[in-house]
């Protein structure tokens, strides 16, 4: 694999590409990926990090929507619940079956939601009640059955609910449950996905801090964000991936468009170790008093995820949670868990982003969550033929990047060599199932590294069998364990550096680990962490303090984290 000075120069010797995809989120990564494993020669760029925006500002889950089926999107359903179960499959190690649990309060309430909808004369449904979850449950599993991993829907009664659950508000009818996915870190997966890419060949090549800046002729001028040097590229196919920037995108490659509306939303981390245990390792979903699908997610150690926000914003660049969000998030809580307390204190991280979403007029929550590809043709304003990637959701992407995968084929009458269905994601290659296989597994590698059982454990559940690659690199280098960062060590940050493409600090910090998410940062973390890293990448001392500059303020802007 090329370092990021190495693929800048590859591109200077030689600017011309098949398919210049512009936007590394999950869309972007995803067709990266598939298109690399055809064998298409193609570069992946994003103006910030890799998977920074949306799609690290997404909810967690891998799911179907259960909730889409009463606006009649049946086909969506059916799709993400087949690649839900791809994912947990393909990435057993950053994946894992959600039990999901909806408190019910009504029998009959909301049967009628759905032809109201399809007449037009409901925005905002009424409350589901036990009757309709109950159907909507029963298509959730029909869809899948015979293809699940994990087993169908129950529905306990009022009084087992409260006996699995004591904190419920009491007045509830019900409790449904079923199987979803979850994902502790979407940056980390997406890495993975993308790592796959670069490794398919010379053919494939990724860069982040690069953005478009303008179209000359047949070229499109890059702007390489961390030197301000301009580099040209010659593309046959753009791919806009950018998500809630398509447009800007596009306006700025004389591709004008305006397919966007996105909607903001916004969640809190918190540290409470009541409501952790209160929900038993379940995820919450339910609906709140406006209606708004909302959900209580069980994150890390004793940390819960509470969201999300659906609120229309016109510059995705001003996505952060505000005071108003943050007070509507935390009222969330009493709806369900009346003698919980949820307060500004806990939360120690917050995060905004922008779903993709189409311009649609009407309430937020009933515009469709579905993907689709607009193309803009070759003209006289543009050389190349640009496929936006418009909507999509995260459990979803890799249907999205096949589609796409596939119309790029078609374009260059080349044919599909091979498919991402069900093929491994990075760490989830050979990926011992059980206890049972991951014990012997784990020894053998602690036995041929010669390094401690318990960290080879530690290295396994981030990484899964990438640890086989990272335990050798560590044993060739001085590996002190980190001092502010229990659990990683000196070695570890150095094979993330060189491997992951970390250009600056915050990289690191909230991207290829979950160390900011849980609230674990100094100033005094921030100094070391910047050491290690400057080691690696040549920092001054100038660049270091910058760096720690520069992070304080992301962290305080972007997610009310202040040191």
């Amino acid at each position: 694999m090329m370092n990021r000075a190495q693929t800048i120069q590859s591109i200077k010797n030689n600017p011309k590409t098949t398919v210049l995809i512009i936007g590394a989120g999950i869309n972007g990564i995803g067709t990266f990926r598939d298109l690399a494993l055809q064998g298409i020669d193609c570069l992946i760029i994003d103006r910030s990090d890799f998977c920074s925006g949306a799609s690290m500002a997404s909810s967690h889950m891998l799911h179907g929507g259960i909730r889409y089926l009463e606006n009649g999107e049946f086909r969506l359903v059916r799709e993400a619940l087949h690649e839900r179960n791809n994912l947990l499959r393909n990435a057993p190690h950053l994946t894992h079956p959600l039990p999901t649990t909806i408190p019910i309060f009504k029998w009959f309430s909301g049967l009628l939601n759905s032809p109201l909808k399809f007449l037009g004369l409901l925005d905002r449904p009424a409350e589901r009640g036990a009757v309709i979850i109950k159907l909507g449950l029963m298509m959730y599993d029909a869809y899948v059955r015979g293809d699940s991993p994990m087993p169908g829907h129950r529905i306990d009664s009022h009084d087992k609910a409260l006996q699995k659950w004591p904190d419920f508000n009491p007045d509830i009818r019900f409790a449904a449950t079923y199987y979803d996915g979850g994902m502790y870190s979407p940056e980390r997966l997406a890495m993975e996905i993308l790592l796959d890419g670069e490794g398919e060949g010379n053919h494939a090549r990724a860069l982040n801090y690069i953005r478009p800046v303008r179209s000359e002729e047949n070229k499109i001028l890059l702007r390489d964000e961390i030197s301000g040097e301009d580099i040209s590229i010659s593309p046959e196919i753009i791919i806009n991936a950018g998500g809630p920037w398509i447009d800007v995108i596009n306006n700025e490659i004389n591709g004008k468009s305006n397919f966007i509306g996105g909607t903001k939303g916004s969640h809190l981390i918190v540290k409470h170790p009541e409501l952790r245990e209160a929900i038993g390792g379940h995820e919450i979903f339910f609906e709140y008093l406006d209606g708004r699908i909302v959900l209580i997610f069980p994150y890390l150690q004793d940390h819960v995820m509470i969201g999300s926000t659906d609120l229309r914003i016109d510059n995705p660049d001003n996505a952060v949670c505000t005071e108003e969000e943050t007070e509507y998030i935390l009222g969330m809580v009493p709806q369900i868990f009346p003698s919980l307390k949820v307060t500004r204190e806990q939360i120690v991280f917050q995060f905004s982003g922008v779903r993709p979403l189409p311009v649609a007029t009407g309430s937020t929550g009933q515009i469709s969550r579905d993907h689709s590809i607009e193309i803009v043709e070759k003209s006289s304003r543009a050389s190349w033929p640009i496929l936006n990637l418009v909507g999509g959701k995260w459990t979803s992407y890799r249907a999205l990047s096949e589609q796409v995968t596939d119309q790029v084929l078609n374009r260059l009458n080349q044919v599909r060599q091979a498919s991402t269905s069900r093929l491994p994601i990075g760490g989830g290659k050979n990926y011992p199932a059980g206890t049972d296989k991951q014990q012997p597994w784990i020894k053998n590698i602690t036995k041929k590294s010669d390094i401690p059982l318990e960290r080879i454990e530690q290295l396994f559940a981030r990484y899964g069998t990438r640890t086989t690659e990272i335990a050798d690199f560590l044993s060739k280098k001085s590996d002190p364990p980190l001092k502010h960062f229990p659990g990683y060590t000196r070695g570890e940050i150095a094979y993330l550096v060189e491997q992951e493409m970390v250009t600056h600090l915050d990289d690191f910090l909230i991207r290829r680990t979950k160390l900011a998410w849980l609230g674990r940062l100094s100033k005094d973390s921030l100094i070391e962490a910047a050491e290690i890293i400057g080691e690696e990448l040549n920092w001054t001392d100038t660049k270091k303090g910058q760096e720690i500059n520069r992070t304080c303020e992301i962290l305080e802007k972007r997610h009310g984290v202040f040191l």
